[in-house]
């Protein structure tokens, strides 16, 4: 079955090897597997093509693993999964990390981010990687989204100033930012500041509106104590800090509500009165996103020069190489990557 037309037309997505002891090369596989009964954008693997081609032996998949480029990737595309090497090989087994792969892992976003911002590519996909491994081949930074936007700075991880990147995890019934992100709860109180929250909740509505087509996005701002402190009497923090957040942002012309307790912000019908919810810990608000779109919730990052999704999991190292992982937050990654990628008409 051909590709569409006007997907041949297009650069392709570019998706990462993630780590590649993990689950990212069985969901890579799976989802290309599925490529014509999902009409599934084009996209160009990077990595070493020894590894997916081991995998799919490993899961009894007839997939052929073709070496390919920018250019030639859509034409591929339906017939065999399009791999652009990077020169790194890869030794770890499935569900055995080895650090002594953790360069091809660095490579592969590396490559990627060069394609996009190079017009060769439309969007990053990163497949998940495993940031224990990755520190100990000297990798510098928390996580994903702090290298990303190191490279997006110019000359990539280098003196120039990275832009501030903002994690986002969105699906249809959905959508949240913790204002603070990896970070021990006990520091949370620290961290938070107004500026944080304002310079956060700005870049979220503007990408929403740039990026997702949403024309005023609706802003919920949710407290940090709960029942939002009770003015005061549980916590200054949301008096104090959230509160004057909100109303800069309203001054700014910016839709936000708050601070709105935590516990009543994700049944039904409160959903149905914003776009997102900004929470200022972490799991306050990735806890309700899993729970409610655990399988079909992709990690964006917002604030980037490019588009970049993935799957809202990690590697899964008890699942590599045993075909019981689900490529469906992969899918879904890959979907919206397309979907924020293309231009409207």
């Amino acid at each position: 079955m051909p590709i569409r037309a006007e997907q041949a037309a297009m650069p392709p997505l570019a998706l990462t090897l993630g780590e590649p002891a993990g689950i990212g090369p069985d969901l890579t596989l799976q989802a290309w597997a599925q490529r014509f009964a999902l009409k599934l954008p084009p996209f160009l693997t990077i990595g070493d093509p020894g590894v997916f081609q081991g995998r799919a032996r490993a899961l009894g998949l007839d997939v052929a693993v073709e070496p390919a480029t920018p250019d030639s990737a859509a034409a591929m595309f339906p017939h065999a999964l399009p791999v652009l090497a990077t020169g790194h090989p890869v030794t770890a087994a499935p569900g055995r990390p080895d650090a002594s792969s953790a360069p091809a892992a660095r490579a592969a976003i590396e490559a990627a981010v060069a394609l996009v911002r190079a017009g060769r590519a439309r969007a990053v996909v990163t497949n998940p990687i495993a940031k224990s491994v990755m520190y100990q081949a000297g990798f510098a930074f928390p996580g994903h989204t702090e290298f990303l936007a190191a490279l997006a700075a110019d000359g990539g991880p280098a003196p120039g100033k990275p832009p501030r990147a903002v994690m986002m995890i969105w699906s249809a019934v959905l959508a949240v930012v913790p204002v603070t992100i990896h970070i021990p709860l006990a520091e949370v109180p620290r961290r938070l500041t107004r500026d944080l929250i304002v310079e956060t909740a700005t870049i979220t509505a503007r990408d929403l509106a740039a990026r997702f087509g949403i024309a005023r996005p609706r802003l919920a701002i949710a407290g940090l104590n709960p029942h939002a402190g009770e003015a005061g009497t549980l916590g200054r923090e949301d008096e104090d800090i959230v509160r004057p957040a909100v109303a800069a942002l309203r001054a700014a012309g910016i839709d936000a509500r708050g601070p709105l307790p935590a516990d009543t912000l994700f049944h039904p019908a409160a959903r149905a009165t914003y776009d997102v919810v900004l929470g200022m810990y972490h799991d306050q608000v990735l806890a309700p996103a899993k729970a409610l779109a655990f399988d079909t919730a992709v990690n964006v990052t917002l604030g980037l020069p490019f588009v970049r999704t993935s799957p809202d999991h990690g590697t899964a190292f008890e699942l590599a190489g045993t075909g019981h992982a689900s490529p469906s937050s992969l899918i879904a990654a890959l979907r919206l990557a397309h979907r924020l990628a293309t231009p409207s008409p």
